[in-house]
This record gives structure tokens, C-alpha cells and sequence, in this order.
């Protein structure tokens, strides 16, 4: 596979033709990625393909940075996590924005993928062209293939929303085609836990039911609601419970099963909590839920 530098037009000199050389230019020339490697695909896209401003210090943004393949995180039915490292080659690692680890979400080919849960999110968002939405809805191959690029950008778009209105979910850095880089939640290569693999006392149950409980009226506000809510979409990283899992995040007020939706995500939560031996009335937590909706 040939990879393309991000050099600008100035680097298209004829040859022979004299040029100014920086040292930011020769360290870019000068490294080339391997196996497993790639150009950061970070200037490939555009402002409205990139995390929300202000933009956390870590986030590598140089054309010269390099991708690198770590590994699988996880494997489902609609899309892989993988890690991965963007960093400058030769910078220091310990400097913010030369070097850091993200979870790349990328969803799967037309015939591995299973989107056929999809409608009952996606009631209420508009498809602009309608050949799009005709193929989605017969499921043709050019259909799943566009189904594809939307619940990446599905998935982008809520974890941007959710980062401004302050929700605790993890910083969304890019889109790009049917990938989503973002903000890898762990402790060096390891994974935070999710909630389900958390063992608490009282104390820390309640904790973290509160913290849960947060999120979700944080929502609420916004007339959203995460809409596929469990213990194993929730991670728990130093205390600190994180959501993931959200391109199926519904509107309350477009999508018709949207309060079906959010009750659904309250006895997710209130069953593993209750099984905890922490009390937990999910038809109470509906309710108040309700009440701080922002219409």
C-alpha cells in the first residue's frame, strides 16, 4: 500500500528546482510508515469531521504524526475497536500533543455487519438523499455500505454533543469515512473496566449509581436519551464512570419510541444495580427522568 505525505503544494516543485527545507519537513521525509502503520488521517478531514473546541492538549494534530496498529480492544457484530498510537516520530513522548493512544471504532463490511436493530433508533433522523434512504431501507449492499458511514458519523456526532453539554463520555477526535477515533479510556494498553465487571462496596455502589443516574439526566435535559443503556456499555476508570457505545443515542421529542426507550434504559440500569443489592425503583427514576425533559 503506498501512503501519501501531507506536504503542502509547496513540495511540488519541478525537480531540480531549488526548495526551502525545514526541519519539521526532513523529520516528516525522513519517516515513513511500516508495517501496521499509516499517515494520521487527521488532515485528510474536515472541521466538521473533528472533536468539538476546545480541544484537550493531548490531541496529536501534526501531519507528521504516524498511526500505529496495537491491537483489538473488542470485536462486535456492527463494528471492532482497536487501538491505536498517533505519534511524531522522534518527538518526545512525555510532551502533550508529540504522542498518545486512541480507540479507533470501525464498522464493519456490508457482510459482516448487522444493522437490522437499526430502525428503531434511527425513526425520527432525516437521510437527506432519498437513493440513500431507499437503499438502507431494502438492505442492499450499497445500502449497508451507506448505513455504515452514518452510524460512524451517528456515533460522532452524539459523542460530540454529549462532550459540550458535559457528559461523561469519552473526547470524540475524528471521523473519517467509517471510523471513529477517540479518547481511549485505560490505564497505558489495558481497558477501563466496564460497570458490569466492578465489584463495590455500598458506599462505592451508590456512588457509581449516582454517577449513572447523572448522566442519564444530563440527557434527560437535552431531550435525549442513550437508548441501549447496560452495565457493559458504562466503563469505570478511576472511580469515574464513562458511556460509550452511542450511535443509537435517540431524541425524546422526534423519535416515537423514544420514551419507550429511555424506561428501557432505566431498568438496565435499576436490574444490575438492584442485583448489586443496591436499591434501585426504575419506574422512580422514569419518572424523574421525565420530569427534567427539555422539550
Amino acid at each position: 500500500m503506498t501512503f501519501l505525505s501531507s506536504l503542502d503544494e509547496s513540495s511540488a516543485a519541478p525537480f531540480g528546482a531549488p526548495t526551502a527545507l525545514d526541519t519539521d519537513a526532513l523529520i516528516f521525509q525522513a519517516a515513513e510508515p511500516g508495517e501496521g502503520q499509516r499517515w494520521s488521517t487527521w488532515p485528510a478531514t474536515i472541521p466538521t469531521e473533528r472533536g468539538p473546541e476546545p480541544r484537550p492538549d493531548w490531541l496529536v494534530t501534526s501531519a507528521a504524526a504516524i498511526d500505529t496498529e496495537l491491537g483489538v480492544v473488542k470485536s462486535g457484530k456492527e463494528a471492532g475497536l482497536f487501538l491505536i498510537e498517533r505519534a511524531v516520530p522522534d518527538a518526545p513522548a512525555d510532551v502533550p500533543g508529540n504522542a498518545v493512544l486512541l480507540a479507533a471504532k470501525r464498522y464493519r463490511t456490508s457482510e459482516h455487519s448487522d444493522f437490522h436493530r437499526s430502525a428503531i433508533y434511527t425513526e425520527g433522523r432525516g437521510t437527506r438523499r432519498s437513493r440513500d434512504v431507499r437503499a438502507v431501507a431494502k438492505g442492499t449492499s450499497f445500502g449497508r455500505a451507506v448505513a455504515r458511514v452514518q452510524w460512524a458519523y451517528a456515533e460522532f456526532d452524539a459523542l460530540s454533543r454529549l462532550t459540550e453539554l458535559g457528559a461523561s463520555v469519552p473526547y470524540p477526535v475524528q471521523v473519517h469515512e467509517t471510523e471513529v477515533l477517540m479518547e481511549f479510556i485505560g490505564d497505558g494498553r489495558v481497558a477501563a473496566p466496564r460497570l458490569a465487571q466492578v465489584r463495590a462496596d455500598a458506599v462505592g455502589l451508590r456512588e457509581l449509581f449516582q454517577q449513572v443516574v447523572d448522566f442519564m439526566r444530563r440527557l434527560a435535559r437535552a431531550g435525549l436519551a442513550h437508548g441501549d443503556l447496560s452495565p457493559y456499555n458504562l466503563l469505570v476508570h478511576h472511580g469515574r464512570v464513562v458511556a460509550i457505545d452511542l450511535p443509537q443515542v435517540v431524541d425524546l421529542v422526534s423519535n416515537p419510541q423514544g420514551f419507550d426507550l429511555l424506561h428501557r434504559d432505566c431498568v438496565n440500569v435499576c436490574d444490575w444495580f438492584t442485583r448489586q443489592r443496591l436499591e434501585c425503583d426504575a419506574e422512580q427514576l422514569f419518572g424523574e427522568l421525565v420530569g427534567e425533559i427539555g422539550f
